[in-house]
């Protein structure tokens, strides 16, 4: 399937509840591999951070992959459309000020999905934190640099 009609499924969040756990999951433009650059990976992790240190959300795991972002959060303030804009526009321009460039970082929207109260956390954070070495990024996790839960 063409990365257009990918696009076409991301979606702005429809609710946003406070204290509720979301599995975010953000895509760059074109699929680009723009974290291939570990650095420029650090730039979009100084943003997760920023919203955890303005208590916004509390980070329970995160995964930045070459070409897309996989973050588990418990939304504490606003709504994970003003989270996301956020994101999403200050990790754009650092990293458009690190390489020079002016192009769009990400696709529009992006996925959203609401963890119920007796779904497995643990288990979701340990899914998301193992696609590098499901991908064949790395043969131990050890070896990733992109990633955090709060249980490790």
């Amino acid at each position: 399937m063409p990365v257009a009609a990918h696009g076409c499924r991301l979606r702005k969040a429809r609710f946003s509840e406070s204290g509720r756990i979301y599995l975010l999951t953000a895509v760059t433009e074109q699929r680009r591999p723009v974290f291939a650059d570990w650095r420029l990976g650090r730039l979009l992790v100084d943003q997760l951070r920023s919203a955890d240190e303005t208590s916004n959300v509390t980070s329970m795991a995160w995964v930045v992959m070459p070409d897309h972002l996989h973050w588990l959060v418990e939304l504490h303030n606003g709504t994970l459309a003003e989270l996301m804009c956020r994101i999403k526009s200050r990790s754009s321009r650092s990293i458009n000020l690190r390489r020079g460039d002016q192009g769009r970082l990400w696709q529009r929207g992006y996925y959203d999905r609401a963890l119920r109260q007796d779904e497995d956390i643990k288990g979701a954070a340990r899914y998301i934190v193992m696609n590098p070495l499901r991908a064949g990024l790395v043969k131990r996790m050890g070896d990733y640099p992109l990633w955090d839960a709060i249980w490790i």
